[in-house]
């Protein structure tokens, strides 16, 4: 049980840094907060409540993400978390960490480009392959693993990769 001697701003540090160690079910090597999925966490009379945003509408992972934050605090001692779903402002793909960017190419699925590329704006992508660096690549499918991925090819190594489609 948590304590009551704890400020609600160490409250909230806790339940923040707890909540940030939540994966993502589709890409087990993010956490929410290097995908920019967890927005806030409050106290309200020792009672944490956490905000999450969805990578996109009707995002599937939500609901496992959510049962996973209110799973990780309660296993910490906090009773009753309360997980909501915030769809405004919508999600972007620039609220991925740099951390979260290096361990998409480490997995092999290559970053989202920055939003404010004009090249991202219109479609016109230059991708690196995240196996082996090179930008000698092309769409094979705009839909690939999941939703929010598009599958292409590298024509230098061959190999097929997941993109991280730009929000």
């Amino acid at each position: 049980m948590v304590t009551a001697t704890l400020s609600d701003v160490d409250l909230r540090q806790r339940a923040w840094e707890i909540a940030a160690r939540v994966v993502d079910p589709e890409i087990p090597v993010l956490t929410i907060a290097d995908l920019g999925v967890l927005r806030e966490v409050a106290v309200h009379d020792g009672r944490v409540e956490v905000a999450i945003t969805p990578t996109y509408s009707g995002c599937p992972a939500m609901n496992m993400i959510a049962l996973e934050i209110e799973l990780a605090l309660e296993r910490e001692g906090f009773r009753h978390p309360k997980i909501h779903t915030v769809l405004s402002p919508a999600w972007t793909t620039d609220w991925i960490s740099e951390d979260g960017r290096r361990k998409l190419r480490e997995y092999g699925i290559a970053p989202p480009l920055a939003a404010s590329s004009r090249r991202a704006l219109f479609g016109v992508q230059q991708v690196a392959c995240p196996q082996c660096g090179s930008a000698n690549t092309e769409l094979l499918s705009e839909f690939g693993s999941t939703s929010c991925k598009a599958l292409w090819r590298c024509k230098s190594c061959r190999e097929p990769f997941d993109y991280f489609k730009c929000h």
